[in-house]
């Protein structure tokens, strides 16, 4: 059980929903709802004689329990991080949460057997080009199975180019740790300048008009990241044609 499971978590007196129309609301069936329930993913519901009523606080959290599933966390990771979360969090709070957890990839990673994997990638793959696909960060394992990330159908793509495999796994590397810098120096500035100024002014307004603009504030990000490593690269050439003259 995790702290959401505990009395210390604070119901809101708008908890009017059955079970049913809670998972209803949720997208979601009763039984999942029960079992998420089960695992504390969700504050204890208010007690009225026999009956179990939720309210916008319940739905909040498995609003947010899906945003970290389709964002490829386990249920355990799940667990984890809800149970890190304030007792006292709101449903602003959690829809901040949510907000930020939305993938920035349009495609979720996908759990399938090594068969499976076989066939989506069209190609008989190796011990050798598995290894390497998930060097570059394109597969994952999750025990015996394999979870296909975005990009994989461009990682098969290069296997077949007749490059050697070092070169590719240099430029992933070099592709990885310089996306890391910009990504945490453009987190930092969205923290500081975006998700501060509206914490100390949050509001169930405020946090749908935040998710509202976080798709296509990512949207314009990426396509501003390709454009400049376009410019950049345009500028390295032309630098060295004039060294070479």
């Amino acid at each position: 059980m995790t702290a959401r499971s505990s009395a210390s978590a604070t119901v809101p007196d708008d908890a009017r929903m059955t079970v049913d129309e809670l998972a209803a609301a949720a997208g979601l069936t009763v039984r999942t709802t029960r079992y998420y329930a089960s695992l504390g993913l969700v504050p204890a519901p208010q007690r009225r004689g026999r009956l179990a009523y939720y309210g916008e606080l319940h739905l909040a959290y498995l609003a947010l329990v899906r945003a970290l599933q389709e964002h490829g966390f386990t249920l355990q990771a799940v667990e984890g991080f809800i149970a890190a979360l304030p007792a006292e969090a709101t449903v602003e709070d959690l829809a901040l949460q949510r907000a930020m957890l939305t993938s920035w990839s349009p495609r979720p990673p996908e759990r399938l057997d090594p068969d499976e994997v076989q066939r989506r990638a069209g190609r008989e793959l190796s011990a050798a080009d598995l290894a390497l696909l998930e060097s570059i960060g394109v597969l994952d394992r999750d025990g015996e199975h394999l979870v296909v990330m975005p990009g994989f159908a461009e990682g098969v793509e290069l296997l077949g180019i007749d490059i050697p495999r070092e070169s590719m796994q240099a430029a992933s590397d070099a592709i990885r740790r310089n996306m890391k810098t910009l990504v945490t120096e453009l987190t930092e500035i969205l923290r500081d300048q975006v998700l501060d100024p509206y914490r100390r002014d949050a509001s169930r307004e405020g946090a749908e008009r935040l998710e509202q603009t976080l798709p296509t504030l990512r949207r314009l990000t990426l396509e501003a990241v390709v454009t400049g490593f376009q410019r950049a690269a345009n500028a390295v050439i032309t630098q060295s044609l004039t060294r070479s003259r």
